[in-house]
């Protein structure tokens, strides 16, 4: 994606929305009040809750560019790029009320997916209720999933060349392509089958299958499975299972490398499994390989503490919304890295938080 400017990523961006707005309806689920969670019942005002005003309208132009960051995890111009992209798919086609400006819902839908905070305060602090908190964080989500084919992308023959020379350059490893692994997004547990979603830590998950480049930028993400179920079984009902045997997606000898939970195959490679008598040559192997595949591990640190609402336990009671989530937040983490929009190791997260990452293996 480096090779290409903004212009022509907007233009490509607009071009899926434009194809989607044409082919569905002129608001996919407008009336649709089955939204991510259920809304709370019909406030009156006698029990109506006090708000805080104007926020979007009159504070937040007031942040300079650290505080907007500090805020929403990206850059004014970031946002601003995101914006102009997604913007037609963020308004009402039809009579009837009209919706909330696109550039309030998708901050809206940027701190939910930033921040742990639940729905009664992004309420408070946008000034809307739950059913158009809901409605609104669904609209940026279909948005932004319909643009992940045009920014997690499998590499071409010229930006593959560019990866291999920058796995090379960090790990001597020659060859890589992309580092590939899992993680679990923990969820509260399901009402349909929650044993089934119980990962290896105990916790209720939805899984992530992702690769990456060099720079953490993903090339690759399938989202949906449940806790339970193996890396290996993930990586066989993804598409990569049958795109791991195509010539055409692996040139010039190229590979993808992962951990010991895959089976080695012509274009992933596994290390050594040590059962303590490993040549020299086998851990060199191991550590290069390790060094390399440091990559996706890094990918997700950086996905999850930009994305802060993926930590701990992402608080959605619609399972089958989830992946689209997860694959909205992967795409504004791709957008993040194109902008050079870094998010540097000391914007700090909560201790607490931190610890709970370890314990649980994320």
């Amino acid at each position: 994606m480096d090779e290409f400017n903004d212009e022509v990523l907007v233009g490509l961006a607009l071009q899926l929305v434009g194809d989607v707005l044409f082919f569905s309806s002129s608001e996919d689920s407008e009336d649709d009040d089955h939204d991510f969670e259920l809304a709370v019942p019909f406030v009156t005002a006698k029990n109506a809750i006090p708000r805080m005003e104007n926020y979007v309208e009159n504070i937040v132009p007031q942040f300079d560019d650290g505080q907007f960051k500090s805020h929403f995890r990206m850059l004014p111009e970031t946002f601003e790029f995101i914006l102009k992209i997604i913007a037609p798919k963020l308004v009402r086609k039809k009579p009837g009320c009209p919706t909330i400006q696109p550039n309030k819902q998708l901050l809206l839908a940027i701190w939910k997916m930033a921040t742990p905070d639940s729905y009664r305060s992004i309420c408070e602090k946008f000034n809307v209720g739950r059913a158009t908190a809901l409605k609104c964080v669904r609209r940026v989500v279909n948005a932004l999933e319909i643009l992940a084919p045009a920014f997690i992308a499998w590499p071409n023959e010229e930006r593959s060349m560019v990866i291999r020379n920058g796995f090379f350059a960090t790990s001597n490893f020659p060859n890589v392509i992309g580092a590939i692994d899992g993680t679990h997004i923990n969820i509260p547990a399901p009402r349909d089958h929650p044993e089934s979603y119980v990962n290896r830590k105990g916790h209720h998950s939805i899984q992530l299958q992702a690769v990456c480049d060099h720079q953490c930028k993903f090339i690759h993400c399938y989202a949906g499975n449940v806790g339970s179920v193996h890396d290996q079984r993930v990586f066989r009902l993804s598409d990569l299972n049958e795109d791991i045997h195509n010539p055409s997606k692996f040139l010039n000898n190229s590979h993808i490398i992962g951990d010991a939970a895959y089976t080695l195959q012509e274009h992933l490679l596994v290390p050594y499994r040590d059962n303590g008598h490993l040549t020299e040559k086998q851990k060199n192997f191991n550590f290069c390989h390790s060094s390399a595949r440091m990559a996706i591990e890094r990918s997700f640190g950086l996905l999850k503490g930009r994305f802060r609402s993926l930590l701990t336990t992402l608080a959605m009671e619609r399972v089958d919304l989830i992946p689209k989530y997860i694959i909205a937040c992967c795409v504004l983490h791709n957008i993040c890295l194109l902008k050079n929009d870094d998010f540097p190791s000391t914007v700090e997260l909560l201790p607490e938080a931190v610890q709970y990452h370890d314990q649980v293996g994320l």
